[in-house]
């Protein structure tokens, strides 16, 4: 028996998006042999209306923080404790052996730490992906799928828990970047089918919120990964909260 632990962050604002993390959990549990794979399955939900509904089959967390994707990630990290740990979205549709081809692939590849499953909506047609059933790389949204990856718990160890400090945009890129200054192995693994519905939750948030969590989180990212200057990156923010400021006001 091999156990994971799954961690999906939800935000059910609405009866469509509550159905949408319904149909992840279900194909989930769906997807593998539950005498060979258990699941144990953690719903982040950021709405605090629907408390104390749990979701079917999990244990579902309403958080008192402010929602930070990263900061609710590290929170599904301190309520588990399986080896094999798996992050998600909560708009996904798990195909049959998603899991099971991770497993084999680790086998072949026991160095592999990080690894992502195939869509079959995302990655139709991209050669570098489709030829080899273990594509190793960093790319994001090739190699690394920001939406659903899963981990083993031991590098947690070596590079820390996720920055906190990414609120929702870039915070794939600073993790597939951490995994490469670590050297930390990752792949994308063929044979793993998790088809990503694009961005449900995040479709029906207003422009003025997904322009402030964007030029913010890029202000960060150039500063941790690019030009690491405290001063540039001060006046960036300054820059890009007048810019919004504009965008909303006139």
């Amino acid at each position: 028996m091999t156990n994971i632990d799954i961690i999906i962050l939800s935000y059910a604002k609405n009866e469509a998006l509550k159905n949408i993390t319904l149909q992840t959990i279900s194909t989930l549990l769906a997807s593998e042999d539950s005498r060979l794979i258990k699941f144990n399955v953690i719903v982040i939900e950021s709405n605090k209306v629907l408390s104390p509904f749990q979701y079917p089959n999990s244990r579902t967390i309403y958080p008192k923080q402010e929602f930070g994707f990263h900061k609710f990630l590290n929170i599904g990290i301190s309520l588990t404790q399986n080896e094999l740990i798996c992050f998600c979205n909560n708009d996904l549709i798990f195909n049959k052996g998603w899991a099971t081809a991770i497993l084999e692939s680790s086998k072949i590849d026991p160095a592999i730490k990080s690894f992502n499953p195939f869509c079959p909506k995302f990655h139709h047609g991209k050669i570098e992906v489709e030829k080899e059933p273990i594509n190793y790389g960093y790319t994001n949204a090739l190699f690394f799928t920001g939406w659903c990856f899963l981990v083993k718990r031991e590098i947690f160890n070596s590079i820390g828990l996720f920055d906190e400090r990414f609120k929702f945009w870039f915070c794939d890129d600073d993790f597939r970047l951490t995994l490469e200054k670590y050297r930390i192995k990752n792949a994308l693994i063929r044979d793993s089918l998790v088809t990503h519905l694009a961005s449900k939750t995040l479709s029906n948030e207003s422009d003025y919120k997904k322009s402030y969590f964007q030029y913010i989180s890029f202000a960060l990212y150039k500063y941790k990964w690019q030009h690491h200057n405290f001063m540039v990156y001060l006046f960036e923010l300054i820059k890009y909260r007048l810019k919004i400021l504009y965008a909303k006001f006139g």
